[in-house]
């Protein structure tokens, strides 16, 4: 029996996406974990410091270093140890970043919701929020880049291979067409070719691309309705409207 409990210890990579406090002491946390996808874990934080679990470790997107007990059919986890495996340099000191990073905390929370073990979103997820907390200037883009890459990982990337001038842009087959589909769920050419534009940005090239802050919100408007889309559950970003005030 004893040998049986160790072997349910599991050691992981998580990126923290949503915290709720309950009563006095108790806390569920939902992360993105390397090993298993998305978990959520019940916890109660100490009354003292010198416990393990500090409520500090768990803001939005902390990238951490978990000890937990995996059982498979159990809505929550239970966590044993954890530790920062790296702490942010700027992300929580700089309000335009920070208040990104908590739109991108929602998102990643909505994104992400019944998702299984992914080692390339993860991977991808986690090298991002590094480049953004090392970068020093022209990161405006970032939301963008970030949020419609990550759409290759999750299984709707955009196909702009048959792009031409004056092309429509079907939201929901994800590719350019000649002709207006029947459904409302279309860019017309002149937004379609926004999406070339975003497609053509990396995070170390996006400061090229110049955007006023109209059109950076207007981009921002339409990936979140593609992901809705392709999302049913996406609902809307009750930070939109922080992310949609900074960079102006």
């Amino acid at each position: 029996m004893f040998s049986y409990y160790l072997n349910m210890l599991e050691k992981s990579r998580a990126i923290v996406l949503h915290m709720l406090k309950y009563g006095d002491s108790g806390m569920i946390v939902d992360m993105l974990t390397e090993s298993h996808g998305r978990l959520s874990f019940a916890m109660r934080m100490p009354k003292t410091q010198k416990g393990k679990l500090k409520r500090q470790l768990f803001q939005p997107l902390s990238l951490l270093e978990i000890e937990f007990d995996y059982r498979q059919k159990m809505e929550l986890q239970r966590l044993r140890d954890v530790r920062l495996l790296q702490p942010y340099t700027s992300i929580p000191f700089d309000g335009s970043k920070l208040s990104v990073a908590l739109f991108l905390a929602e998102f990643l929370y909505h994104a992400t919701r019944g998702e299984q073990r992914n080692d390339g979103l993860f991977e991808y997820i986690e090298t991002a929020l590094r480049w953004y907390d090392a970068s020093e200037s022209d990161f405006a883009n970032f939301h963008l880049v970030f949020m419609i890459r990550m759409s290759r990982f999750v299984g709707f990337l955009p196909n702009v291979d048959d792009y031409e001038d004056g092309c429509w842009f079907d939201l929901r087959s994800a590719q350019f067409v000649n002709m207006a589909p029947i459904h409302a769920d279309v860019l017309e050419p002149v937004e379609a070719s926004r999406i070339v534009t975003l497609m053509r940005m990396t995070f170390d090239t996006m400061h090229l691309f110049r955007m006023s802050h109209d059109e950076r919100n207007r981009i921002t408007d339409i990936v979140l309705w593609y992901y809705r889309l392709h999302l049913p559950q996406m609902p809307d970003m009750q930070s939109l409207s922080v992310v949609r005030s900074v960079f102006s």
